[in-house]
């Protein structure tokens, strides 16, 4: 019988009370290798009142010992890696060596979070009036929520969690239940950090667990990331419940390539954004723009590079893995159908791979299609796949038109010789994260990951400054120590003086 993961509440592993499970994949062969306990609103609030007992004593842990805590985390993570790379593609099924990455990204926000202590710092006016200083601070929200996808098992939740953790807060994570064992991963290094039992908690769970997070009184804050209609859903109810929320949504992102660009360079960009993990990354291009008559030549060098790619099973050294459900993958070639029937050209036709792998996994291989147009499915909604949607236009201005015209607002890229085109289309692109001949731009741990319009649900962006700024709330404080002598009435509204 398949193992069944728990949630890890009060420092240990159980099971939970609802008695349902769901199965759990290994996507490159399609067999079930374990089962999930699906948290019902009971273990939700357990997790919760944990959180809620573990905060005083941790908020009140001085920075010192925080960050030795912090740094312990770090240095463990780092030493295990390589079971947590091999744990992410087991069930998520891209490759090992895209784990590894997904876990380094991971890592550089642990030590970013290491650093706090500076983040923290207040600042302090001296005779701001007549023998009245003011100074100010950040304090830690409480416990906060996050709810992280599928597609990224160790790297979303540490682009959040160190750094709540750090600012004092406690928080409870709620992994998807497709790729539940990251978590509990990540529960015992924080243990084996020195962690207090409580401050990290883990709920496994559908949207049943989703909701009772977002309904529950005594957390204060949410992180979310994953598809703009759960990510709107997270925001309206979160927020009526007078919540604080950063909800990052879904993406269509364009990578535009001007007929000055180095074509060699861009279509290898084009190949690995469009086909990393699956293309169910979502900073993956899936729309490339050709701009004028660089199009055919594109396409072409693009399709021989594609052709080179191995998909099978992410642990024997292939290129891409599978989709991370036998549904998912459906889903996806459906929209390649759509697209052929709707006149788009498939140039590359990934429904014909054959996969380097056992058993039924969920494979599709990297797919290209060219004369794609806007009202076309495969180019309006986000695929989640390793689908490349190649559009042709004539002009740079109908390419930067075509970008801002697209509900989307994640991240974009161009790819061109040009600076004065390269700072034309920084000034003027409408999407939060910008690479000028870098296809995925996913800024480094110091700066902030979030975009724009409907990909992204609240003020706050990940980590960096905002996210320090998302997990604290900022306090002034008006201190008066006076003399002998009395101040006397006077009940008018107080001036500097």
């Amino acid at each position: 019988m398949a193992d069944m993961v728990g949630h890890w509440i009060d420092g240990v592993e159980v099971p939970g009370g609802s008695g349902v499970a769901a199965d759990v994949f290994d996507p490159a062969t399609g067999a079930v290798t374990r089962t999930v306990a699906l948290a019902s609103p009971a273990d939700v609030g357990a997790a919760v009142a944990s959180a809620s007992a573990a905060l005083p004593g941790w908020r009140d842990t001085s920075l010192a010992r925080r960050t030795q805590v912090l740094f312990r985390f770090r240095e463990l993570l780092d030493a295990g890696r390589q079971e947590l790379a091999e744990i992410i593609t087991a069930e998520h099924g891209k490759v090992v060596s895209d784990a590894l990455g997904e876990v380094a990204r991971g890592l550089e926000v642990v030590e970013f979070a290491c650093g706090i202590a500076h983040l923290l710092k207040g600042g302090h006016t001296e005779n701001a009036s007549m023998r009245v200083d003011v100074h100010s601070l950040r304090q830690p929200l409480g416990v906060v929520a996050v709810i992280s996808p599928f597609n990224f098992p160790a790297m979303v939740p540490l682009w959040f969690v160190p750094v709540a953790i750090a600012a004092g807060n406690a928080v409870v994570l709620k992994p998807s239940e497709k790729v539940p064992s990251a978590a509990l991963f990540l529960a015992r290094l924080w243990q084996a950090a020195g962690l207090p039992d409580g401050v990290f908690t883990v709920v496994q769970g559908d949207r049943t667990a989703v909701d009772a997070l977002l309904d529950s009184p005594p957390v204060k804050a949410v992180s979310f990331v994953g598809s703009t209609p759960v990510a709107r859903h997270v925001h309206r109810r979160a927020s009526a419940n007078g919540k604080r929320v950063q909800a990052l949504g879904g993406a269509k992102n364009h990578m535009v390539v001007l007929p000055d660009a180095d074509l060699d360079l861009a279509a290898d960009a084009a190949v690995n954004a469009g086909f990393g993990s699956a293309g169910e990354r979502c900073m993956a291009v899936s729309a490339l723009v050709a701009v004028g008559p660089v199009a055919d030549d594109l396409v072409a060098r693009i399709a021989h590079r594609t052709a080179t790619l191995r998909t099978g099973d992410g642990r024997r050294g292939c290129d891409m893995g599978p989709l991370v459900t036998a549904a998912h993958r459906d889903r996806v070639a459906g929209y390649v159908a759509a697209g052929e029937a709707a006149g788009a050209r498939v140039v590359v036709d990934g429904r014909e791979v054959r996969p380097d792998a056992d058993g039924a996994g969920f494979f599709l291989g990297p797919t290209v299609l060219d004369h794609v147009t806007t009202d076309m499915s495969v180019y309006t909604d986000e695929i989640f796949g390793p689908v490349l949607s190649v559009l042709r236009v004539d002009s740079f201005a109908e390419a930067v038109a075509l970008v801002n015209a697209n509900p989307y607002g994640n991240g974009t890229a161009l790819f061109t010789r040009d600076g004065a085109a390269a700072r034309a289309f920084e000034n003027e692109v409408e999407a939060g994260m910008v690479g000028i001949n870098v296809a995925i731009p996913v800024p480094v741990s110091y700066y902030s990951f979030g975009g724009w319009k409907d990909s992204l649900f609240g003020d706050t962006h990940a980590h960096g400054t905002e996210g320090v700024h998302f997990f604290t709330r900022g306090k002034v404080v008006t201190t008066r120590w006076s003399a002998s002598d009395a101040a006397g009435l006077e009940l008018g509204f107080p001036q500097n003086v």
